[in-house]
């Protein structure tokens, strides 16, 4: 079997708002497809123009090859050996960041191509399953246009997630630091506020997480910030500081009993070494597609494992990553929850329509997937629908 193309497809939501900060508002699709019709998907969060550019440009040089230019012709059924060969072939332009993004969706969709070639699921050829099961949480982020509508809305999801079947759920604090949007300003004392009336609302047998989204900008300011929040029973604080703070997570770490998250934004096993052994992270989130496929999503867990600390995956996009993130979970015994944007709760209509046979949530768990490779498959029709707004909105985008 050998590749012989990949279709980039970049897509749009058409109510996307470029003052808004989600990124589920948009996303790239790739699709791997072979000589002998097995065909592959995947996706990454980060900007799609430029994770296309990362896959489609070619390259001049040994150090510096375009992606897709690494892959064609090649075996597909040599997941891991592609992947060394992508982060090699492009490490003069990448070894983090965008290009690593990409390779992440180019190794999702190989992952899946290889489990429909050989008919098992994907988690079956990363190691086996280590549970019957995976709990997802509900993530919850109110696209609103005030912080006295978004008090309200948030604890209004919060219970309806609860009256979903959800046992868990993280709701997005941001009334500050860089994620503050549409009119989203308050205090620390009210952010507080705000989660006190969520635990409230949903009472104690909801486990309950807190996302700031690199509120504070350094630890002093977090620390006397977050302190009542251990009234709370908060199962984790996620990304309190920017990323590359990690002795700013080190000190949160040490000085205050809440167990701190991060790990989003991170490529490659390498800068999540530095966020566990330096940062001293307790929840350490790997997103599938951001930090480099299932093949480094894989390593950074069993590096997490080593140390005893708790996986949760990042996703903040389509049903082919809640399906990625799930996968991973399966088998990793270490992995407390998944994160997952219910459909009914999220105001994204690519969230909600880009897949088929997306996997669902039951009495508050998510059976292991059946079907080969990710068990997902694209809506044709939304794919073509969000294309067509991606390629009319490039002229209102556009500053040039």
């Amino acid at each position: 079997m050998k590749i012989t193309q990949i279709d980039c497809h970049v897509l749009l939501d058409p109510g996307y708002d470029v003052g808004a900060t989600s990124s589920s508002q948009d996303d790239i699709v790739v699709e791997i497809h072979t000589d002998e019709g097995v065909t592959g998907i995947g996706e990454t969060d980060v900007n799609p123009w430029i994770a296309r550019s990362c896959i489609q440009a070619p390259g001049t040089h040994t150090m510096g090859l375009g992606l897709a230019q690494m892959l064609i012709g090649q075996d597909p059924m040599q997941v891991e050996a592609l992947w060394e060969k992508l982060y090699v072939g492009s490490a003069m332009n990448g070894r983090r960041g965008a290009v690593i993004h990409a390779i992440g969706a180019l190794d999702m969709a190989l992952h899946d191509l290889r489990g429909k070639a050989l008919g098992k699921p994907c988690y079956e050829l990363l190691g086996g399953a280590v549970r019957k099961s995976i709990t997802p949480y509900a993530s919850l982020q109110p696209e609103v246009s005030s912080f006295v509508a978004y008090r309200r809305s948030i604890v209004d999801w919060a219970l309806r997630a609860k009256g979903l079947g959800f046992r868990a759920a993280k709701v997005e604090v941001t009334p500050c630091g860089p994620y503050a949007h549409q009119g989203l300003k308050a205090s620390h004392e009210e952010m507080t506020e705000v989660i006190g009336e969520v635990r409230n609302a949903i009472g104690p047998e909801v486990t309950l997480m807190v996302d700031v989204q690199y509120a504070f900008p350094d630890a002093a300011t977090c620390l006397k910030a977050i302190r009542p929040w251990v009234d709370f029973n908060l199962f984790f604080v996620e990304t309190p500081l920017p990323s590359d703070d990690l002795d700013g997570y080190a000190r949160l770490s040490s000085e205050q009993p809440i167990p701190i998250a991060a790990g989003e934004w991170l490529a490659t096993r390498f800068e999540f070494l530095d966020l566990m052994d330096r940062g001293k992270v307790s929840v350490v989130q790997p997103d599938v597609g951001r930090v480099g496929g299932f093949t480094e999503a894989k390593r950074v867990c069993n590096l997490a494992e080593q140390r005893k600390l708790t996986i949760v995956p990042h996703l903040w996009k389509s049903g082919i990553s809640i399906a990625a993130a799930a996968h991973l979970a399966a088998t990793t015994a270490s992995c407390a929850f998944i994160e997952f944007l219910p459909d009914e709760l999220c105001e994204s209509s690519l969230r909600r329509e880009l897949v088929s046979n997306e996997l669902k949530m039951i009495n508050g768990e998510i059976a292991l997937p059946k079907r080969p490779g990710l068990g997902v498959d694209l809506n044709r029709e939304a794919l073509e629908r969000f294309k067509r707004e991606a390629s009319a909105a490039v002229s209102t985008l556009s500053i040039c």
